[in-house]
């Protein structure tokens, strides 16, 4: 099978949802002068090393946004946001928190999640994390297409749960890594495999 994306697929579902799988998820959190925002996307990744920094993408929008979403319309007013790390149990919070919900409605308070405060930014993170990297913006970038935007981030602070520093090393093995299969499919991983590079 072969399409052009501009054309369409005739299949009932996306593909391209499932073809760049697994995702690993971030959970953005935001403060703004609306109040405290907390959403899920799947289209993120760390970006580089020295200094940390990481990037997340944004589509769709809200009519209560002018053509974006909370997370980077709250970013875009402070410049910045921290990434939150979820692993398998928390699943459902994560799942939750991506009702589109008003501007200034909490998504912590409206899905029961625990915030607490940022050391390096003035923003809530999830306090039972697994981890938690601090950023500021340097940049939001408008992609092609309507209400496509990605945030690239410095990291400032970096918080690990204890549980997740195994033997020296940041390891979710025991709960699994949390991440996005395409369509409603999500996977949590336990099983992992080392090897050398040549």
């Amino acid at each position: 099978m072969f399409y052009h994306p501009q054309d369409g697929h005739g299949l009932p579902h996306n593909p391209l949802n499932a073809i760049v799988a697994p995702r690993p998820i971030c959970w953005v959190s935001t403060r703004g002068r609306a109040g405290d925002n907390l959403a899920p996307y799947s289209f993120f990744n760390l970006t580089a090393y020295v200094p940390p920094q990481i990037m997340f993408a944004s589509t769709g929008a809200k009519a209560d946004r002018d053509g974006t979403k909370d997370s980077v319309s709250q970013i875009a007013e402070t410049r910045v946001f921290c990434v939150n790390i979820a692993d398998g149990p928390m699943k459902d919070q994560v799942n939750a928190s991506s009702a589109a919900l008003p501007a200034g409605i909490s998504e912590f308070q409206a899905a029961g999640i625990e915030a607490a405060p940022c050391e390096t930014i003035d923003c809530p993170r999830v306090a039972h994390a697994a981890a938690a990297l601090e950023c500021r913006a340097t940049r939001i970038l408008r992609l092609a297409g309507e209400a496509n935007y990605m945030v690239l981030g410095v990291v400032t602070g970096i918080h690990l749960r204890d549980d997740c520093v195994v033997d020296g090393r940041f390891d979710l093995r025991a709960t699994g890594w949390l991440s996005r299969m395409g369509y409603k499919d999500y996977a949590i991983t336990t099983e992992t495999f080392e090897m050398e590079r040549p």
